[in-house]
């Protein structure tokens, strides 16, 4: 999967989009894990643009056992996290919340977003944020599915390329801790198929940041 070109969408935008925006039938919101990739993409969205907000920092969730730790953003003054707005119809912001349960809702304002090639100005932006005392999966020793890391990885190695790749890596606080290799039976259920190339390379830098891989057992 190469990288996205700069300037391009994620997928074709709705051709309605610019009309029900300007109806004021859209809303947007971020995100940071596995909707930066399109082959895990489910739902036919209006539009999704590459992006950057401040004052939010990604990291693993841990979830009570025997769940996987899954990926979450809590509130970090002045830090920059890259990912993707995703522009949807209002009408289905109730079907979000409740897929985003347990996450607090929060309206990203203007001067913390940075989206490429717009489409649409001034619809109300929100991102799913998690509790900034929460714990991340390396302080409880929680596990993180290494297929759902593949599609994530993939995601950012398609949009950002490998430098976006290892700072993903970097920035998201809670790698220290176990991921299950499951590669070959996946448990994720919008699994992604890696090149050689790929896996290499996101288990070389998940494993320099801490994390050790072990088996599904």
């Amino acid at each position: 999967m190469g990288e996205l070109p700069l300037g391009g969408s994620v997928h074709p935008d709705d051709p309605n989009l610019a009309a029900l925006a300007a109806e004021g039938r859209i809303v947007a919101y971020f995100g940071y894990g596995s909707l930066v990739n399109r082959a895990t993409l489910r739902t036919k969205f209006l539009g999704i643009r590459r992006a950057s907000v401040t004052g939010w920092r990604r990291f693993w969730m841990p979830r009570r056992t025997p769940e996987a730790a899954l990926l979450s953003v809590r509130p970090t003054e002045g830090f920059e996290t890259q990912g993707v707005v995703v522009y949807d119809l209002a009408d289905h912001l109730p079907a979000v919340d409740e897929r985003e349960a347990g996450y607090i809702r929060r309206v990203v304002m203007p001067l913390h977003v940075t989206i490429e090639d717009a489409p649409a100005p001034d619809v109300p932006l929100f991102i799913y944020e998690a509790s900034p005392v929460e714990p991340d999966a390396a302080d409880v020793g929680a596990f993180i599915l290494q297929s759902y890391l593949d599609a994530v990885l993939q995601g950012f190695l398609s949009l950002y390329g490998e430098t976006g790749v290892r700072r993903f890596v970097t920035e998201t606080e809670g790698f220290a801790t176990r991921i299950v290799a499951d590669r070959a039976a996946p448990r994720y259920p919008r699994s992604v198929v890696l090149s050689a190339g790929e896996a290499d390379l996101f288990d070389r830098l998940v494993c320099d940041r801490g994390a050790r891989i072990v088996g599904p057992g």
